[in-house]
């Protein structure tokens, strides 16, 4: 079996004509990917590899499960913010061993009922949650609030000594995120930004193959976020009971603009720029955050959007389709390259999650569960047409090239993976256990946010915005 599967892949590469025009770093790059796909598909060969019929397609479950950790040191754990995202993450997080859940605390009682329900009686819960912050028997508390909640409640656990599992985006505005910075280094407490793709085996193996030279050297990606229907477009449901006397309203917007009670905008936040941070903030940063992590790049140095509101005209006040272009500069981890991003939530294709790489060699399509690798190859042309047409013209041909249909090569996590969301809590505990580092910590994580952020600001202000990402600063012009 072996055997038979080096010289399939072998065939394939054989195939290949590029060294004549590739220079020393591109063919050493390409020698280096080609290199560990023949290693990687050897050490599979014993029974993790499954060849398609066609030989255009090679199936290699490469992507290897994580385990987790042992379950010695129990960690307590407390959830503010008991909305949908809130209860995902808990519900994730205590299935790490040995993580238990301590108290709840949300402004909606209905949602302090159901925690109880969902995970016993015995679950403290509250409305405050400073006094989740004051119990000395919670170690590590995941922030699920509205995002305009996220950098108070942030530094304010830090500097209770808890550890802190954050939802994305990180800050609310461009200028909260070196305060958040601060506060987790002066704490020493480790602090995980809650965009779940980046400790993906995909993410991961999408990182590997980058480095390795199989798509050659990026210099463009693109990547989109579709929807069409009303929960996807955040019209969530609003509970029936939902009152001043079922709710803490004033808390809600005590750091933000007063206004009379609307039950709509507590439970749509999203859609509303005091409390959320619009499609940019709520899905393009997931995609910055995987890019970042894949390239290792600090983000972008320009940002322009566009877009509107097309469709949900429910009175939100953000757009429902939105377009973004970005400038990556040239850094030590990466050439220059330009991004495109869209978010459409009247997408009658029903499209989904996507981000795709593309170099000098090929392409990578990413998700969080698996990578594609496509790579072109070019080989003589035989189309007598076209060289009798150009003869005829008085323009012979030596050596034209054609494109024919690419190689691909699919990477897939093995059966039972748990997922991005399940490995980035593994991280956020095993580093809490052992004193050490996280994927996605405060300036990641910033660096992540501050793009999607200036995405929302050039779209109000119809202009370009200068970012200096390794600063973490705006540039003016």
């Amino acid at each position: 079996m072996m055997a038979a599967v080096l010289k399939y892949v072998g065939k394939i590469f054989e195939s290949q004509n590029y060294n004549q025009s590739m220079s020393k770093k591109e063919q050493a790059s390409r020698r280096g990917f080609l290199r560990n796909m023949a290693a990687a598909t050897a050490a599979l060969a014993v029974g993790n590899v499954a060849m398609a019929a066609e030989e255009k397609n090679v199936w290699v479950q490469s992507i290897r499960s994580k385990n987790g950790f042992d379950a010695n040191d129990q960690i307590n754990i407390a959830l503010i913010g008991a909305g949908g995202m809130g209860v995902q993450d808990t519900i994730t997080a205590l299935q790490v061993p040995g993580i238990k859940l301590v108290a709840v605390c949300d402004l909606y009682d209905g949602r302090l009922k159901e925690a109880k329900e969902r995970w016993g009686s015995a679950i403290a819960t509250t409305r405050s949650y400073k006094e989740i912050l004051a119990r000395k028997d919670i170690d590590a508390v995941i922030i699920a609030t509205p995002d305009h909640w996220h950098q108070q409640i942030s530094i304010d656990s830090l500097k209770a000594g808890k550890h802190v599992y954050c939802e994305k985006p990180m800050v609310h505005s461009i200028g909260e995120g070196p305060a958040v910075i601060k506060a987790q280094q002066e704490s020493g407490k480790i602090f995980q930004v809650g965009s779940q793709g980046v400790s993906s085996l995909g993410n991961e193996k999408a990182k590997e193959l980058l480095k390795d030279g199989a798509i050659g050297e990026l210099n463009y990606a693109e990547g989109f976020w579709a929807r069409h229907s009303p929960l996807g477009a955040w019209q969530y449901p609003i509970p029936d009971d939902a009152s001043p006397a079922t709710l803490d309203w004033e808390a809600f917007i005590s750091n933000t603009t007063k206004r009379p009670f609307d039950k709509t905008r507590f439970f749509r936040w999203r859609n509303y720029t005091d409390y959320g941070t619009g499609m940019s903030g709520d899905l393009f940063v997931h995609l910055f955050s995987s890019l970042h992590f894949i390239t290792d790049s600090f983000g972008p140095n320009k940002v322009y959007s566009s877009g509107g509101l097309r469709y949900w005209k429910d009175g939100r006040e953000v757009p429902d389709v939105l377009l973004g272009t970005f400038d990556y500069g040239v850094q030590k981890a990466h050439p220059a390259f330009n991004l495109s991003l869209r978010c459409n939530f009247v997408d009658g294709t029903s499209g989904t999650t996507f981000l795709k790489l593309v170099g000098s060699e090929g392409s990578m399509d990413i998700t969080w569960d698996d990578v594609t690798v496509k790579r072109n190859t070019e080989v003589t042309s035989d189309d007598p047409f076209f060289l009798e047409q150009m003869r005829k013209a008085g323009k012979e041909v030596g050596g034209r090239k054609r494109i024919l249909p690419p190689q691909e090569f699919k990477f897939s996590a093995e059966k039972g993976y748990k997922g991005g969301p399940y490995d980035h809590f593994v991280n956020f505990f095993e580093a809490i256990r052992k004193n050490g580092k996280v994927a996605e910590d405060a300036v990641f994580g910033y660096r992540a946010a501050a793009p999607a952020l200036l995405c929302n600001d050039s779209f109000r202000q119809d202009k370009a915005i200068i970012w200096n990402p390794e600063k973490m600063e705006l540039v003016k012009k």
